[in-house]
């Protein structure tokens, strides 16, 4: 991708240390915007800002627990002192889960709801002042689930769910702003999140039931959600299947839970039959 849109531009991205956060922040920092990466685990990040771009001035790792308000508040003082501005934020921090729900410990969907929802809410409630000054852009990384329900992932769909409304209302409160709001739905995409997906009593599933190397690669997702931002669009969804589901589940929504329990039923090691 070559585009002159992102030159200078300080994007910051949450969970920024694996999966589409960090081919995303590699895409940005390679056309040259000022990334700021945040994540828990601070000397990770710091081992992998070289390949975000080669000159260190332009990279700034932040350690990042969105859970916290006082570090999504942290992260955004530092961007501004470091860069003096914020153009973008992306909001990919996220974890996901896989056990029913009559199986399920309450504390797994309060973790799901304090990574997704509260990591996106708190993070964008400290840079809205700097993005509305810029009339920047704010981005939220949801999923298909986020449209139409995934059964074995309660929690993980209604984190979803929850910051597309979240997000959708702050584009109406900001229409004559300036400032773009992007849902960005990539639907199946190769990444660590299934294999740390939780489960009923929230430890780590360890193995993911899908084939990863057949899903598509979290650098093409990257480039679809450059994209997005370089056009400053409000929704995109992304594959065939998930643009058919979300259609189906609008148009067929009884078909498309029976279409969906079939689907999932047939997942390896799938809760239910």
């Amino acid at each position: 991708m070559r585009s002159s849109y992102f030159k200078d531009k300080v994007v910051i991205i949450t969970g920024a240390s694996s999966g589409i956060g960090l081919a995303s922040a590699r895409l940005f920092g390679s056309l040259g915007a000022k990334v700021v990466m945040a994540a828990r685990s601070y000397d990770k990040l710091v081992g992998l800002a070289p390949s975000v771009s080669p000159d260190a001035d332009s990279v700034l790792c932040v350690r990042t627990d969105v859970t916290r308000e006082d570090d999504c508040r942290n992260l955004i003082d530092e961007a501004v002192k470091r860069f003096g501005k914020i153009d973008i934020l992306v909001n990919n921090a996220g974890i996901s889960m896989r056990a029913m729900f009559e199986d399920l410990d309450l504390s797994v969907i309060h973790s799901l709801m304090d990574v997704n929802f509260w990591g996106t809410v708190q993070c964008t409630k400290f840079a809205l002042p700097y993005l509305l000054e810029s009339k920047g852009q704010v981005a939220g990384i949801i999923s298909v689930a986020g449209f139409t329900a995934l059964p074995a992932r309660t929690g993980y769909s209604a984190s979803k769910y929850a910051i597309r409304g979240f997000l959708d209302t702050l584009r109406i409160e900001h229409l004559k702003d300036g400032l773009n709001v992007l849902v960005f739905a990539p639907g199946y995409t190769d990444s660590n999140v299934r294999k740390a997906a939780l489960t009923a009593d929230g430890t780590p599933q360890g193995e993911t039931p899908l084939k990863e190397d057949k899903l598509m690669s979290a650098e093409e997702c990257a480039l679809h959600l450059a994209r997005s931002l370089r056009k400053r669009k409000s929704q995109v969804v992304l594959t065939g299947l998930g643009k058919m589901s979300v259609l189906a589940h609008n148009l067929f929504p009884r078909l498309m839970d029976s279409l969906t329990y079939r689907f999932i039923s047939k997942e390896a090691g799938s809760p239910f039959k």
